[in-house]
């Protein structure tokens, strides 16, 4: 879920927030909704996978596998979901007025730090997945 998780943070930093610019004015607000309703869809249940499975780590942690390891993935799970609650989704929320450019470049560049939160929680799970038994 993280890799799938990872590779969608980067399609969204690199394509889709920037072509937020690109939508148009008169259109904006509608494509702003239906994007925050769609993504969640998409989202929410895989970053909710992957808080538990977390969470579930910290509670059965595998064989061969250093507990920091594990906590280190929980604490940046909660910098994924902290950066997004407290970030993107009140950029997002800006933005429903109408596209602002500000606002836009505010929430392209906050994301980055959720893109980097994934990105090195995937590295970390595949080391852990090679320390597991071990």
């Amino acid at each position: 879920m993280t890799w799938i998780m990872t590779g969608l943070i980067w399609f969204v930093q690199i394509v889709h927030y920037p072509m937020f610019a690109r939508v148009g004015r008169d259109e904006f607000t509608t494509y702003e909704q239906i994007h925050q309703q769609r993504t969640t869809w998409v989202v929410l249940p895989a970053m909710s996978i992957e808080l538990g499975t977390g969470l579930w780590l910290l509670i059965q942690p595998p064989d061969g596998v250093p507990f920091i390891w594990l906590l280190i993935n929980f604490a940046l799970l909660i910098g994924i979901w902290g950066s997004t609650f407290l970030l993107q989704v009140p950029h997002h929320r800006q933005l429903q007025a109408g596209f602002d450019r500000e606002a836009h470049l505010r929430l392209t560049r906050s994301n980055w730090l959720r893109t980097a939160l994934w990105s090195v929680r995937g590295v970390l799970l595949l080391v852990l997945l090679l320390h597991a038994h071990s």
